[in-house]
């Protein structure tokens, strides 16, 4: 049996699905990164980038919004890479779910649960999150791909989303509910290059599993060369 986007089904049971949610990432730009400091930066970035891969192999629908973008900046470079031909949407509103053409966005995936991840926690990720759960959605804020202003603003922000009925996930935790069974060859081998590329010691590991003790070929990745002007110089 498969779902609808080809990918063998997965059982629900209160779990996430490829076919039973819409990703929603909000205000991704170098503006709103750089007043981060509730986690640190290279890490966000790398989360989110991993996330955002991860959403593409399962071809969850995706949803990429930016606010004032004259101001905050152009999307981050590295979700631009990912997603080429996605259309953002544009906002001069703080909260999203006061846009109508994100809100429809989301309703025209007819899906209810919606996996959000955004800058800061405290605004872009607490508004919209506390009025789609008062409007029937189920909202999961992926924890390690948000961030604030310092520590306590961001935990302080976390606590009045899960007293709305929010659910705390992190990027890793949503992937692997995705996949669920190493048995699901269809995306087993693009989930391990995530994993190798974003996931820390736990991809190094992956890594030495396969070539040292499996013996297949060192993993090469495309765009990961010194340039060719440094190296000439």
């Amino acid at each position: 049996m498969t779902q609808n986007n080809g990918l063998a089904k997965r059982s629900e049971k209160g779990l996430l699905t490829p076919d039973n949610c819409v990703v929603t990432l909000i205000d991704h730009q170098p503006q709103m990164l750089f007043g981060i400091n509730s986690i640190d930066r290279q890490s966000l970035i790398n989360n989110v980038v991993g996330f955002a891969k991860a959403t593409k192999i399962f071809g969850v629908p995706l949803i990429l919004s930016t606010v004032e973008t004259t101001f905050s900046g152009y999307i981050w470079p590295q979700l631009r890479a990912i997603y080429p031909d996605q259309t953002l949407i544009e906002r001069s509103s703080m909260n999203s779910w006061d846009d109508e053409n994100f809100v429809a966005a989301v309703k025209k995936t007819g899906r209810k649960k919606i996996v959000l991840a955004g800058l800061w926690t405290e605004v872009c990720v607490a508004f919209p999150t506390i009025q789609a759960i008062h409007d029937g959605f189920e909202v999961y804020v992926v924890e390690d791909c948000v961030g604030d202003l310092d520590l306590r603003t961001h935990e302080t922000a976390m606590r009045r989303i899960e007293q709305a009925g929010a659910k705390p996930v992190t990027w890793i935790q949503v992937m692997l509910e995705w996949q669920r069974d190493w048995a699901h060859k269809d995306t087993y081998t693009a989930v391990m290059d995530v994993v190798k590329q974003h996931c820390g010691a736990y991809g190094m590991g992956v890594e030495y599993a396969s070539t040292m003790v499996h013996g297949t070929p060192a993993t090469v990745y495309e765009g990961w060369e010194v340039p060719l002007e440094v190296v000439h110089k």
